[in-house]
């Protein structure tokens, strides 16, 4: 069976498609694992969307819109002159990945189009996307997944990350249009939403405007005049300096959550700008308190703390900002996951659904449009054929009072006494696996809130250990182990520990990040022989990039943070021993299990 699932997102959208009995990959459209949810009416009334809308409205922005999701409310859009219904402009995105989805079938069409949508949508914004999708050539097997059910799905396909029936995942999805928070609980057949909750105004484009009026305030005294032009266009030339600046600003957003600083480049008469993370974190903090906030409310309407939670997932390109991780751990005291690509995670998740699992089927949705000539009618409304589909959507969590916190199993036959007692000690296994749980997430944790950013900039005491109250947190639980003690005074680290296996990894608090990075680039001096593995980790609120390499015996793997002058090291001396199987990626796996605070 083929399988293409879809997410069409404010921004952009992503495609995952499981063909010929082979794993399921993200779909590549012009060559780029999301394609922009852009469209562009071109001379005549033809829609073109994706990056070739992005590049002509270079010529005329007035013809172009950027999210045509986030005005499905309203019916059409005004594209210069152009009047496009918002159901054509997303059947056109969806249709561009048809078409590249056909072609890599050889002409052939997936035999399901499973398609994402926020959790809160109801049925008439539900019917523009089957609508859009039906004029698109998608149907007539279509079948809707709310986005945090699909996000649990993908959480739950990682090693060491199971949902188990009774188990209730948060998932904070912060994309470009939308900010949207939903609890969802594992059954024996799937997932089902128990509580859900958003804010329509908070999204990555709130973020870029926050980010556009900050830069606004501090150049635009050099002439308001031109500056209020290009907020304001009214000539081509504006309108095409406002989209420059546009996406330079998005791109310096971007650039923040990795880099301390970065410029953002301006058009003549205004100078470039130097923006800061601590500037831009000061301007959306209180916007994603806000969030976080919510998702706390949000998970105690299901009678859950968050601490009896599998955990909470982040997902939506926008969840990458560093400070929302630091905000939910400091206010929820839980360390919030992220896995893979947060831009593809819904998609993937859609895609690791049990064909049982899946929700909210294209029947019983009243008001469908009727298809214009040549499409295909959607399926008969109607009780559907067949075992049921899954658990669907319901207002509230479906908790039995007795159970507060555990989600209700379907209806079955009465079980004896041997059952029942293997249930019993299923969910004392449960509990105990809970409360270890909770405790290894207070053991990552260091007394009192983590520290910013801000507050790592300076050393600050160190506890007898060696460790800077910065450090702890970057060595989460490896500084509760008896083998760790203040480095060596002429080995430039500030504590040393001892791990299994003849390990040993450092801590330093140096001045700076540059500083950080020059600590990396000494102790990794020496490992030029064969090849190094490099990456990004994230966990206990921070994240940063690992180098590995071996050489001459020894293995050497340094980790930084993105923000922080803080740097690690990871070592293992007299490889001999080892043979040959001793590589990188070897002490990149130890890294991952051992010593990544979070694991």
């Amino acid at each position: 069976m083929t399988v293409l699932s879809v997410d069409l997102g404010t921004s952009n959208t992503v495609a995952v498609l499981s063909a010929h009995g082979r794993p399921p990959r993200v779909v590549e459209v012009d060559g780029a694992a999301t394609m922009p949810s852009a469209a562009f009416a071109a001379d005549g009334g033809n829609l073109v969307v994706g990056r070739d809308a992005e590049r002509r409205a270079r010529l005329d922005p007035a013809r172009f819109e950027p999210n045509p999701k986030r005005r499905v409310d309203e019916g059409t859009l005004l594209l210069g002159d152009v009047v496009v219904p918002v159901t054509d402009a997303l059947a056109a995105v969806l249709r561009r990945v048809a078409e590249e989805t056909s072609r890599q079938l050889g002409g052939a069409q997936p035999d399901e189009v499973r398609l994402t949508h926020p959790a809160q949508w109801g049925p008439a914004r539900r019917n523009v996307l089957l609508a859009a999708a039906r004029l698109a050539g998608l149907g007539p097997s279509l079948v809707l997944v709310p986005e945090p059910v699909a996000a649990a799905a993908h959480f739950a396909s990682f090693p060491g990350q199971h949902l188990r029936p009774g188990q209730a995942l948060a998932v904070y999805d912060l994309g470009a249009g939308t900010f949207d928070v939903a609890v969802v609980g594992a059954t024996q057949n799937g997932f089902t939403v128990l509580a859900e909750a958003g804010l329509p105004d908070l999204g990555g484009l709130d973020v870029d405007q926050a980010l556009l009026e900050h830069v606004g305030r501090e150049v635009s005294v050099r002439d308001p005049g031109r500056w209020q032009h290009m907020l304001r266009p009214e000539s081509t030339a504006d309108r095409r300096a406002r989209r420059a600046m546009a996406e330079d600003v998005r791109s310096a957003k971007e650039s923040l959550s990795r880099h301390p600083q970065t410029e953002v480049p301006l058009p003549e008469p205004f100078p470039d700008i130097l923006v800061t993370r601590v500037e831009l974190e000061a301007l959306i903090r209180p916007s994603l308190l806000r969030s976080v906030e919510l998702l706390a409310g949000t998970i105690r309407t299901t009678g859950l703390s968050p601490d009896r939670l599998a955990g909470i997932y982040l997902v939506g390109g926008s969840s990458r900002i560093p400070l929302i991780a630091t905000l939910i751990a400091e206010q929820l005291r839980v360390v919030p996951t992220s896995l893979d690509q947060p831009e593809t995670a819904v998609a993937l998740g859609a895609h690791h659904m049990t064909q049982e699992g899946v929700s909210l089927r294209t029947r019983n949705l009243a008001g469908v449009p009727t298809p214009p000539p040549g499409v295909p009618p959607a399926r008969p409304l109607g009780p559907p054929t067949g075992p049921p589909s899954g658990p669907q959507l319901q207002p509230g969590p479906p908790l039995p009072a007795a159970f507060p916190g555990r989600v209700a199993p379907p209806p079955g036959p009465p079980r004896n006494r041997s059952s029942r007692r293997t249930a019993w000690l299923g969910i004392a296994a449960v509990v105990v696996l809970a409360i270890a749980a909770v405790g290894a997430v207070f053991l990552l944790r260091p007394a009192g809130d983590l520290p910013t950013a801000e507050d790592c900039q300076q050393k600050g005491d160190t506890d007898n250990q060696g460790f800077s109250r910065c450090l702890r947190q970057l060595a989460g639980a490896v500084a509760d182990s008896d083998e760790c003690r203040p480095a060596e005074a002429d080995s430039g680290a500030d504590v040393s520990c001892a791990l299994s296996d003849d390990y040993q990894v450092s801590y330093a608090h140096v001045a700076s990040v540059r500083d950080a990075a020059k600590v990396a680039d000494v102790q990794l001096g020496n490992m030029t022989e064969g090849s190094h593995v490099e990456a990004d980790w994230r966990g206990n609120g921070l994240d940063g990039r690992f180098r590995a390499g071996v050489s001459g015996g020894t293995g050497m793997l340094v980790f930084t943070v993105a923000d922080r002058p803080l740097v690690g090291w990871l070592t293992k001396t007299d490889l001999r021993a080892s043979g040959d199987d001793f590589t990188p990626d070897t002490l990149a796996d130890f890294f991952a299990d051992n010593v990544q605070p979070g694991t």
